[in-house]
């Protein structure tokens, strides 16, 4: 049950991608912010925030995402008013360029800009006013974070970035990442201090971890990237 005065919330996923895409509204005005959506979803969103009667206001990347396209763009098309945001360390077009401090306002509510940079430059992770909830993007995952051997990554940011924006909030703040691969929905930021098998090691041993996963890169990232520069509009 949501605590009263909290805005409305949808956690919602594209499962090629295992993307989480996040809908936040203020339940009495009805303004809404999206969080890391995915054009092969649009439908099935716009659908969703017409169904609730939102009048969204921003779309938001957490960073140029690799592994899929964005549909900020498209849902501008689609939506009049809306307006697109990322870092504006990301090297990607947008209406609004964050930087550390900002906010997002929706309603009565407001999401606070932390800058989270080491999977990419422009990570950024979205805290809630009350610092109840976190949207980590790629910095931290469930039991596991953002890789870094890509797109400007560096573990030793990455780990700074956590260890310094994040688990600096409250130990029973939710942990909402942009993805999981297990199946897993939601943390804490308790629960990865003490938990993560990544994150719980020291700096040297988490740099070495990092340097050494060899990891595949994502399919679509000769696509995603560029597309993802311009708002997912890119040949389309």
């Amino acid at each position: 049950m949501a605590r009263t005065g909290a805005p409305l919330f949808r956690q919602l996923f594209e499962s090629e991608s295992s993307t989480y895409t996040y809908l936040l509204a203020d339940a009495e005005t009805k303004e809404a912010v999206v969080i890391d959506p995915v054009l092969e979803t649009i439908d099935r969103d716009l659908k969703l925030i017409r169904e609730l009667g939102l009048d969204l206001k921003v779309a938001v990347n957490t960073h140029c995402h690799a592994d899929h396209i964005t549909s900020t763009g498209l849902m501008k098309k689609r939506l009049v008013g809306l307006r697109s945001a990322i870092s504006k360390f990301s090297g990607a077009t947008a209406d609004i360029h964050l930087s550390e401090g900002d906010t997002i306002p929706f309603g009565k509510h407001y999401l606070t800009v932390r800058e989270t940079p080491g999977h990419t430059d422009g990570c950024m992770t979205l805290v809630l006013e009350d610092q109840s909830m976190a949207f980590t993007g790629d910095t931290l995952l469930i039991r596991g974070c953002g890789r870094t051997d890509f797109q400007q990554g560096s573990p030793e940011r990455l780990y700074e970035s956590i260890h310094q924006k994040i688990f600096t909030l409250p130990d029973q703040c939710l942990v909402y990442p942009a993805h999981d691969y297990l199946g897993q929905t939601v943390s804490t930021v308790g629960e990865e201090r003490k938990f993560n098998p990544r994150l719980t090691k020291n700096l040297e041993e988490f740099v070495n971890i990092m340097n050494n996963l060899n990891l595949r890169h994502p399919a679509k990232i000769d696509i995603a990237v560029p597309a993802n520069l311009v708002c997912g509009l890119h040949e389309l």
